[in-house]
């Protein structure tokens, strides 16, 4: 066995991914601060193909030297829009006929493993801020709540690390194939 270089490895240019097919995916990060976690989401969108992120609030926008530090170029492939506020962003899911969901502890989510997307379905994610989490005013919009299930003494993980997790269960439950 042995490692692949970067030229075996088959990888499209910018023009050519943004003319490839999408994922029915969108992330909606809701006044992140971070913004090594914004250059993370936007690789992780990249590595997805997903169809745009939604950046509301405070979360700062491309572009910016840290989110590029952390996104490598991937603030140049992948789709976004600001919104001043989240629930405008969802209003225009909604709109587009995506199911929205926020990432989240509440009283009636559901946990991540039981969490069961239709194939053809739109779905939206919304992802609230590292220490605050999505804001009740969003809950009460979005479609419902899905909780990552976490075992250990921390009850949150990294806004980075969520996206990944999420974003790589639904591409496998939905059968997302954007083939090569």
């Amino acid at each position: 066995m042995r490692k692949l270089a970067n030229n075996e490895l088959g990888r499209m240019g910018v023009e050519e991914f943004k003319r490839a097919p999408k994922a029915p995916l969108v992330i909606v990060l809701d006044n992140i601060r971070s913004l090594n976690n914004i250059g993370s989401v936007f690789r992780t969108a990249d590595a997805f193909r997903i169809s745009a992120i939604y950046l509301c609030g405070i979360t700062a926008i491309p572009p910016h030297r840290d989110i590029r530090k952390t996104a490598l170029g991937a603030t140049d492939t992948v789709a976004w829009e600001h919104f001043e506020k989240a629930e405008t962003a969802v209003a225009k899911l909604h709109g587009q006929g995506f199911r929205v969901y926020a990432i989240e502890q509440a009283d009636e989510s559901v946990s991540l493993e039981y969490f069961q997307p239709g194939k053809e379905e739109k779905i939206a994610i919304v992802f609230g801020n590292e220490v605050k989490g999505v804001d009740e005013r969003v809950i009460d919009k979005v479609d419902g709540c899905i909780e990552i299930p976490q075992y250990g003494t921390k009850h949150s993980l990294n806004i980075a690390v969520s996206v990944g997790v999420v974003i790589w269960d639904l591409f496998r439950k939905m059968e997302i194939e954007l083939g090569d």
